[in-house]
C-alpha cells in the first residue's frame, strides 16, 4: 500500500469512527414530543380563530404530567420551536398535594385548573406582582375572569421548589411559575395570545404518560349534587 492509499484508509477509519458521535450529538430527544406540541398549537389558533389577535406564540399547560415535570411549553410558530418550563395547578384539582392533577373544575370557589383555551389580556398589579388575565373562551373555563384565574409569579412554583419536595406548591387554579421563568411568559405570552390548557402527557421523550388516576371534571358544586365526569384525555 502506497503513502496515498494509506492516508486515504486513515482518513475514511477517522471519518467512521466521528461520524457515531456527531451523530448522536445532532439527535433532539424531544424533537418528537416539540413537533407535535407545534401541531397542537396550529389545531387550537384554528379552532378558536379569530378570537386571538396574535399568533405567533402559544403557550401549552400539560397537565398530564405531574407538577416536577417541565410541562409549560412555549410553542413558537415563527421559529419552530419549543421552550418548557414548570407550571402549577390548583389547590382542588389536586387535594392529596401529591403533585397530580386529579380534577378540573370551572366552578367559582372549586380551586380546580380549568381546562380548554384562553386569551391573554392585560398586565396588571395583584397579590404575587405583576401578573396577566386570562379570558377562558371555551366552556369548560369561561368563569376564569369571573374566578380571577391568571397567570402569576410564585415561590412555590420555582424548580428550587421542586428540588426541595419533589412537587411544586398548589395555586387557587392559577397558572403560577417561577419569577425568573414568569418575566418570558409577560414577553411572549401577554396582549392577546393563546394559552391551551389540556391533559396531553406528552413526556421529553414523545412518549405519552398515563396518569396514576383518571383526572376528572367537576360539573356541580359540592355540597348541591356533584357530578364528575371521567375524562379520556389524551393518554
Amino acid at each position: 500500500m502506497n503513502r496515498r492509499d494509506l492516508l486515504k484508509t486513515s482518513l475514511v477509519a477517522g471519518t467512521a469512527a466521528l461520524a457515531p458521535g456527531k451523530l448522536f450529538a445532532q439527535v433532539n430527544p424531544t424533537a418528537a414530543r416539540d413537533r407535535r406540541l407545534l401541531e397542537i398549537a396550529r389545531e387550537q389558533l384554528a379552532r378558536v380563530g379569530d378570537g386571538i389577535w396574535k399568533k405567533d406564540i402559544v403557550g401549552i399547560a400539560d397537565f398530564g404530567l405531574h407538577s416536577a415535570r417541565h410541562r409549560f411549553h412555549f410553542a413558537d410558530l415563527v421559529n419552530e420551536r419549543v421552550q418548557s418550563f414548570h407550571v402549577t395547578h390548583g389547590t382542588g384539582s389536586d387535594a392529596q398535594h401529591d403533585g397530580w392533577l386529579k380534577r378540573y373544575s370551572n366552578i367559582e370557589g372549586s380551586e380546580c385548573t380549568s381546562r380548554g383555551a384562553y386569551m391573554t389580556r392585560s398586565w396588571y398589579t395583584g397579590r404575587y406582582g405583576t401578573s396577566i388575565r386570562m379570558d377562558g373562551l371555551d366552556p369548560t373555563n369561561d368563569n376564569a375572569l369571573a374566578r380571577a384565574i391568571v397567570m402569576h409569579p410564585a415561590n412555590y412554583a420555582t424548580p428550587e421548589h421542586v428540588a426541595r419536595w419533589g412537587r411544586l406548591g398548589r395555586s387557587n387554579g392559577c397558572l403560577a411559575m417561577g419569577p425568573v421563568q414568569f418575566k418570558k411568559a409577560l414577553i411572549d405570552l401577554s396582549g392577546g395570545r393563546l394559552i391551551y390548557a389540556e391533559s396531553l402527557g406528552l413526556a421529553e421523550d414523545g412518549s405519552i404518560v398515563e396518569p396514576p388516576r383518571p383526572q376528572t371534571d367537576l360539573l356541580r358544586r359540592e355540597g348541591g349534587g356533584t357530578f364528575e365526569r371521567t375524562n379520556p384525555g389524551m393518554y
